[in-house]
Formats: structure tokens, C-alpha cells, sequence
């Protein structure tokens, strides 16, 4: 049985699709959705974002530019959540996806991952590094949903 689903995010929308899709599941489940951000340790090495590139057209550490980012897409698929009364909750977090994704399923007990992709060949998500060709292929004791772009 369906119980939690877990909802990685990237902002894009492939994965607001997959989102979408994920709520409309867990209602007629009646299971929660977990939301789950994550911000790629890769894209801190620089320490800061250019004024024109900011919200508020300040210099800040792009670490709180990406969380901020990801809190705003997240709250948007939250507020779908609310609206078709399914429970959820919002999780932030840094590392790499794919490994970042995993260990939350599996932390969460989550029983199904539903996330989106951009169709790509399996050369090129290998070459490239796609995210859902990473946690299929990572862990195989939780199913995951791939919804198409």
C-alpha cells in the first residue's frame, strides 16, 4: 500500500508535471507527499550572485539565493497539495541529488518516488548526468514513477 510518496523538485516543468500528477495519486490514495528540494553542492562553489541576478537585486551568498529558489517552487506544489487535501511537507536540503533523494526516501519510508524527466536517451543521461537515471538506477528496493516531459 501507497502511503507516502516522496516528490523530488527541481523547479522545471517536468517536474511541476510529475508534481501534479504525484498529488492527483496521492488523493485518490489518500497517501502524504513528501516535497523535496535539493540544492546541488556542485553549484556553491562560487560564494555569491551577481545584484541583476537576485531577487532583490542585492549581492547575497548564492546558497541562500538557491534555498530561497527552491522554498518558492516547493510552497508552489505544497499549495496544490493544500488544495486537493492531501497532506505534505516541505524538505530543503544540500548535497548531491540523486544520493540526497535516495537516503530520503528511505529515511522517510517513503513507499513510491514520482519525479519528472526530460526524456533523455540512456547515453546521454549517462554521459550527462540525469537525476531520474541516477535513482532508478541507485537504489531498486523503492518503485519510482517517471513522468515524462
Amino acid at each position: 500500500m501507497i502511503s507516502k510518496i516522496l516528490v523530488p523538485s527541481d523547479g522545471s516543468k517536468t517536474a511541476q508535471r510529475a508534481a501534479e500528477y504525484a498529488v492527483d495519486l496521492a488523493k485518490q490514495l489518500k497517501a502524504a507527499v513528501i516535497i523535496l528540494s535539493v540544492i546541488d553542492q556542485r553549484s556553491l562553489i562560487a560564494r555569491t550572485a551577481p545584484a541583476s541576478r537576485t531577487a532583490r537585486h542585492t549581492i547575497e551568498p548564492i546558497e541562500d539565493y538557491l534555498k530561497e529558489a527552491a522554498a518558492g517552487y516547493a510552497g508552489e506544489i505544497k499549495k496544490l497539495c493544500d488544495k486537493s487535501g492531501v497532506e505534505s511537507a516541505i524538505l530543503i536540503k544540500t548535497g548531491h541529488p540523486v544520493e540526497v533523494i535516495v537516503k530520503e526516501a528511505k529515511r522517510s519510508k517513503s513507499n513510491l518516488i514520482v519525479m519528472g524527466s526530460h526524456g533523455r536517451s540512456a547515453l546521454s543521461a549517462t554521459v550527462l548526468g540525469s537525476v531520474s537515471y541516477g535513482v532508478i538506477h541507485n537504489d531498486k528496493t523503492i518503485p519510482v514513477l517517471i513522468v515524462r516531459g
